[in-house]
């Protein structure tokens, strides 16, 4: 196996966490009638013993729209033309995802994606469009790409060791956002208690 080169993103292991949600979805399915009893445990026990997040994505395909499923396997360009695209929930981020925003806005949410690598690149191109992301703690959002008059309005929370979102290729006349979730007052209390603990660098 050449380890230099990612894994498939269908390949990637799947937690227990992923499995869980499966299980949920059909439940749902099974206490409204779209399968049988029987379908409910031969899905269930599939989904109990997968390994791969491809696997469990074919447990539930045929139960709702794409939008709705609980993990979302794609590693297909996010595009849009005059209108508004939208990724979130438990989906797969692949080390270089295409993204055309034409006159439209994509959104991208990774507060529970699963980011094939550390280091993921956006390759954009955005013609008066926007691209807005919603990012967890610990993220660094950076931009590269070759732009002429596109705004950028980046409030994140990256950690040193934390991955990199990159956004590359060309960006004209539009706007790039990237934010961290709102933290709640106890979050923020806690951020700034720490803070108060570190112990700070004497000056030379």
């Amino acid at each position: 196996m050449d380890r230099s080169r990612p894994p498939r993103v269908r390949d990637l292991r799947a937690s227990d966490a992923d499995r869980e949600r499966v299980v949920a979805v059909l439940g749902e399915a099974l206490a409204d009638g779209r399968i049988t009893m029987a379908e409910h445990a031969e899905r269930t026990s599939h989904a109990y013993t997968a390994r791969t997040l491809g696997e469990l994505t074919g447990l539930t395909a045929d139960l709702s729209p794409e939008e709705s499923q609980p993990i979302l396997v794609d590693d297909r360009p996010v595009s849009v033309l005059f209108g508004r695209t939208r990724r979130e929930g438990r989906w797969v981020v692949p080390v270089k995802l295409p993204l055309v925003a034409l006159f439209g806005t994509v959104e991208l949410d990774l507060r529970e994606a699963v980011l094939q690598r550390r280091h993921i690149v956006l390759d954009s191109l955005l013609v008066a469009g926007r691209v807005r992301l919603l990012v967890p703690d610990g993220v660094h959002v950076t931009v590269t790409g070759r732009s002429a008059l596109t705004t950028r309005d980046l409030r994140t929370r990256p950690e040193a060791d934390g991955p990199t979102v990159e956004i590359a290729g060309t960006l004209i006349f539009g706007s790039v956002s990237a934010h961290a979730p709102k933290r709640t007052l106890r979050e923020r209390a806690r951020a700034r208690l720490g803070a108060r603990g570190r112990p700070r660098r004497r000056s030379q």
